[in-house]
């Protein structure tokens, strides 16, 4: 089936009552047949429903659907995108282990990756998206993950996925990309030789910016890179938490498994099945959506490289881009809606941002509603002087998040806007 079949029936069969929507499974437990049944699910003898933290009949129609649209074999919903990039590393990586992470990140992943993660004993490498070949000097023995992402956010830069996953290969270490910005719509990485998928669906998935809500989606045949794989001895032992469960010997999407039976189970940032709903109906829309927001988010940047105020235009789309070449190769029928560009200074950049109309001053992106964030003090606000440069940060960069308005109707606000500074 097509995208758009996809997005709209995948990991749905309508139940007794032959319900039209995906129902909402609102509960925490589930009753079982006998204390034998019982037995079997939870030594997985038979696969079923336990608890509301590990499974939810309406959280695991979002999965299949997610990914379907991902192409992967399967998927695993998580209560925020922060909860998915976090479980992509705390399933591979433990103390003395390092991951390698792009400097062209969302702020809160150079956070979490530069300070909080240090806490477990997990060690951050950063590399140039613009330069993977820095990969190869960085990666040891301990080396478990490389992460990167799609579109970088704010920077928009694109990844080189063949470079990056040339390397990783080369040295048998699993790659998981953020593809929050791009979508399943415009960008598949796991077609493109990448492991894992992470997004925050609470953006474009959801759309209307109504719930928060994150995913982790693993490629067709991951075991085979990971069975025998001395980088991944965990998941080649015995597990004695699980009764010595060997997830290397299971028939089953392995990775995702292991993040249910042993993150979700002992860590609980699992999805609200309300908002596992929520993110059902986003995905209905979401090709039609993504196709708008990139056409809008062309013509606003193609308006912005002409007035003088402004000094650079990030986005893929556009000729002059240095991204313009990859962002062909990779991506198809658009480039999302995100854009940022850059005017002389920080004083400038906020009082741009504080005259919109339309525009709302608001952190999210992937929303219906266009919206305009000054990065420098807000999202990458944590960042030293210097990881803020690394992020291609600079304080005079304006972020747009371009919605669903009438294109012309978002010009205008912008031009105003740029005429007051």
């Amino acid at each position: 089936m097509h995208e758009q079949t996809l997005a709209i029936h995948a990991g749905y069969e309508k139940d007794a009552m032959g319900t039209m929507a995906v129902p909402i499974y609102q509960t925490t437990a589930y009753e079982f047949r006998d204390t034998q049944h019982a037995a079997d699910l939870f030594e997985l003898k038979e696969l079923g429903n336990i608890y509301t933290r590990l499974m939810n009949p309406t959280t695991d129609v979002f999965e299949k659907r997610f990914a379907a649209l991902e192409g992967g074999a399967a998927a695993i919903g998580t209560a925020s995108g922060m909860a998915a990039i976090f479980y992509a590393i705390a399933n591979v990586a433990e103390t003395g282990d390092n991951i390698i992470v792009a400097k062209q990140v969302y702020g809160g992943t150079t956070t979490l990756t530069g300070h909080t993660i240090k806490r477990f004993g997990i060690q951050t490498r950063y590399f140039d998206v613009q330069n993977p070949s820095e990969l190869e000097k960085l990666i040891d023995e301990k080396t478990k993950l490389i992460l990167f992402e799609s579109i970088t956010n704010p920077s928009i830069d694109v990844a080189d996925f063949d470079a990056i996953t040339a390397i990783a290969e080369r040295h048998s270490i699993l790659t998981c990309v953020d593809n929050t910005v791009a979508t399943p719509i415009l960008c598949k990485p796991l077609e493109l030789g990448c492991d894992l998928v992470v997004h925050s669906t609470s953006k474009y998935t959801t759309g209307q910016g109504l719930a928060l809500g994150g995913i982790i989606v693993e490629r067709n045949d991951l075991a085979e890179k990971i069975k025998g794989n001395s980088r991944y001895e965990h998941f080649n032992e015995p597990d004695e938490s699980y009764h010595g469960l060997v997830y290397s010997d299971l028939p089953l999407p392995l990775f995702t498994l292991r993040v249910r039976l042993a993150l979700l189970r002992d860590l609980g940032g699992a999805p609200s099945p309300f908002n596992s709903w929520l993110h059902i109906q986003g995905l209905e829309t979401l090709p039609l959506r993504m196709k708008q927001h990139s056409a809008s988010a062309l013509a606003i940047a193609e308006f912005l490289e002409t007035h003088p105020q402004v000094q650079k235009v990030n986005y893929p789309g556009l000729k002059s881009d240095s991204n313009y070449a990859l962002g062909q190769k990779y991506f198809k029928g658009g480039h999302s809606g995100l854009l940022s560009f850059e005017v002389e200074s920080k004083e400038m950049a906020q009082k741009i941002a504080d005259s919109t109309e339309i525009f709302s001053l608001v952190v999210n992106i992937g929303d219906s509603k266009s919206i305009i964030t000054h990065p420098a003090s807000t999202t990458h606000q944590q960042l030293s002087a210097q990881e803020l440069i690394d992020a291609g940060v600079p304080g005079g960069l304006i972020r747009l998040s371009v919605g669903l308005e009438d294109t012309q109707d978002l010009i205008e606000d912008l031009k105003k806007a740029l005429e007051n500074v």
